[in-house]
């Protein structure tokens, strides 16, 4: 009994050192609950799982290996008619993809976790940052800037504090890292 209430808190535990930023406990207690998951037969639970070690391992700097466990998670979900979350855990497929160096891959990614379950707004404003950063790195800084002002409006309506400050820090940091360019500079 112990095992199975580890899935669960495991896997919530996991998911929140993902959002601070704590890859290495994340990825120990994502992998320890996808063993569990996958020892009780908890084929739901393995999926998820299986997609925040894939995100955990990608910001390790193992984004092809993230990128497959991402997949399969997603593939898991779909297997048993789950769809809540699959638009997060597509954006962190498209954060994989960009941190493997395929951006043009990345962006079609996160174009499909903003259509899908399109009533699910709780990660709409993280898959508008993504967007925002990929546009960014392709120097559409326009479309970028619409990304962020959109994903930190959205936040802002659902009291969503760590989304907003999530998608307010982005741009600061790519302008931090690329230097100010007169189109984002003026507005942001």
């Amino acid at each position: 009994m112990a095992d199975e209430k580890f899935v669960f808190s495991g896997r919530f535990a996991a998911e929140l050192s993902v959002y601070i930023r704590h890859g290495e406990q994340a990825e120990a207690l994502a992998a320890r609950a996808l063993e569990l998951s996958e020892n009780h037969e908890f084929g739901g639970m393995a999926a998820v799982v299986q997609t925040i070690l894939g995100y955990a391992r990608a910001h390790l700097g193992h984004p092809t290996d993230g990128i497959g466990l991402i997949r399969r998670g997603i593939s898991g979900s779909l297997e048993i008619g789950e769809h809540v979350g699959l638009s997060q855990h597509t954006a962190w497929l498209a954060d994989a993809q960009d941190r493997n160096g395929a951006i043009g891959d990345a962006l079609e990614t996160v174009e499909r976790a903003l259509q899908m379950n399109p009533a699910e707004l709780v990660f709409r404003p993280e898959a508008l940052r993504t967007r925002g950063e990929l546009r960014f790195k392709q120097a559409q800084t326009e479309l970028a800037e619409t990304d962020f002002r959109e994903a930190i409006s959205l936040a802002q309506m659902m009291s969503a504090k760590s989304w907003q400050l999530r998608a307010t820090m982005s741009p600061a940091r790519l302008l931090r890292d690329t230097g100010p360019t007169p189109d984002i500079m003026g507005t942001m």
